[in-house]
């Protein structure tokens, strides 16, 4: 087992760590979902990828060949030389096509340039095969020779003009997204610099060594090649990013829509709910005017026509209350003390049903007290009407995390699933025409939002519903604590 470590040299190691750089690049970009993107990035970057597949195999392809050199036969190193020269030559194909097409989606006009420039290439590298066959000195159809050479001339052809045009487009398009992230457009400038450094070290010949530093230029094309898979891999983040953009827009269109539909509805149930008591009101005067009617029927139809226009003065000051955001001066207040005075103002009311009260000893709130206690006649009201025929209602009272609690429970005829969720929604009501705005639990929402607390309702269909209301005691409200 030592011996065969004994056996890696340096430049195993080199082309080792160079081809594993170069495929996990191109593992990187295909693992990568692009699909739905809008990124002038992502129609190119398969082309990067197939260039990391590619000259990653290349490489370790290269690596075989020096490891097994000695035992390989003429014919065998002449199909891998022949399988390598075309691995490096369609990896600068694909670099190039890469920046290229990431080059004309920043700017068209440039299209036909660099269309020319990519055919002209072709001439360019075969008068290179042609010129440096017989460089060794074996001969201008020495297979071997030729292959070389071919290789040679891709990489400063193809190769190189590759990583300057790849180098050149990522650094303009980093520049392009420096709005939508910048920590992404650095890594895209970073991994652009990179390729710069590729495209000068890919002309270098190979096991050539730094002058003054005794350095192979594989190992500088290898750290190169780290360089460009890291700066590019934090780069594919941006994929990421526009897909989170992409929710939050949809998030925020939706909201729109919804506040819109809202909009509608609300407009909706004022015509309505303020259109039946004019209408009434309306057709009483017109009664009044066709006919003079005397003593009590006189005073009946005055009487009618005096309540209908109080309706619609009700439901004015209702919708008023509900869209004014007023800031009120708070006091300590003991809601325990808030809901007995409700329970007092609503004797007349609670007759039939019975009411227990399981107050526990609670901290003071800040508030206004008077809209406190309008919150608790409207939620004690509800829990009346929701029991016709009579039933229970408990109220409790606590305090849990610096929140004092009040729950409010009744055994009545409940709150259908699909209604939960539209409950303190303006306008919203179950009750029949003329008997409720639906407006009281949204401005209930409203007071208990301004105290800085919450209110929630939880129901069972047939077996009742039950309101809970936090609110920060007087101490957690003069700290201001997130609540």
């Amino acid at each position: 087992m030592f011996d065969l470590f004994a056996h890696i040299t340096l430049t195993y190691l080199l082309y080792l760590f160079y081809g594993a750089a170069f495929l996990f690049l191109g593992v990187s970009i295909a693992a990568k979902d692009m699909k739905g993107s809008d990124l002038k990035l992502a129609d190119s970057l398969w082309l990067l990828s197939a260039f990391g597949f590619l000259h990653g195999a290349r490489e370790w392809l290269e690596l075989g060949h020096l490891i097994e050199k000695g035992n390989l036969s003429y014919e065998l190193v002449l199909w891998e030389k022949i399988v390598e020269v075309s691995l490096a030559f369609f990896s600068f194909i694909f670099m190039l096509l890469f920046g290229i097409s990431l080059i004309c989606k920043l700017d068209n006009k440039r299209t036909g340039w660099f269309r020319a420039i990519f055919f002209l290439l072709f001439p360019a590298w075969i008068l290179y095969c042609m010129l440096n066959g017989d460089q060794n000195g074996k001969g201008l159809f020495d297979p071997l020779a030729l292959l070389q050479q071919a290789e040679n001339g891709a990489r400063y052809t193809f190769g190189f003009t590759g990583a300057l045009f790849t180098a050149y487009g990522l650094i303009a398009y980093s520049r392009e997204v420096r709005l939508l992230s910048p920590s992404v457009s650095r890594n895209l400038s970073r991994a652009g610099s990179a390729f710069l450094f590729y495209a000068i070290a890919g002309i270098i010949t190979a096991r050539y060594f730094i002058p003054m530093v005794p350095i192979p230029i594989e190992f500088l094309r290898g750290i190169t090649a780290f360089f460009i898979t890291y700066f590019i891999v934090k780069g594919l983040n941006i994929f990421d990013i526009e897909t989170r953009k992409k929710i939050e827009q949809q998030s925020r269109r939706l909201v729109q829509s919804e506040k819109l539909s809202s909009l509608g509805q609300l407009a909706a149930g004022i015509a309505h709910e303020i259109n039946n008591p004019l209408t009434n009101a309306s057709l009483g005067i017109q009664r009044l005017k066709n006919g003079s009617p005397a003593g009590q029927k006189l005073v009946e139809q005055l009487d009618a026509i005096e309540l209908n226009i109080d309706r619609a003065s009700v439901i004015a000051q209702e919708l008023l209350q509900f869209s004014r955001q007023r800031v009120y001066e708070f006091i300590p207040v003991n809601i325990n003390t808030v809901i007995r005075g409700a329970l007092i103002l609503l004797q007349y009311k609670l007759k039939p049903v019975t009411v227990d009260q399981e107050m526990g000893e609670i901290p003071d709130v800040m508030g206004e007290p008077g809209k406190l206690q309008q919150v608790f006649i409207n939620v004690l009201s509800n829990s009346v009407e929701a029991m016709a025929d009579g039933g229970t209602i408990i109220v409790s009272t606590t305090v849990q995390g610096g929140m004092v609690v009040v729950r409010v429970r009744d055994t009545g005829i409940g709150i259908e699933d699909g209604n939960i969720s539209k409950v303190f929604d303006p306008f919203f009501t179950t009750k029949e025409i003329g008997s409720g705005t639906g407006l009281g639990l949204s401005i209930c929402y409203g007071i208990i939002k301004q105290h800085q607390g919450t209110i929630d309702i939880s129901s069972e269909t047939g077996k009742g519903a039950e309101v809970t209301i936090k609110l920060p005691t007087k101490e957690r409200y003069e700290k201001g604590i997130d609540r």
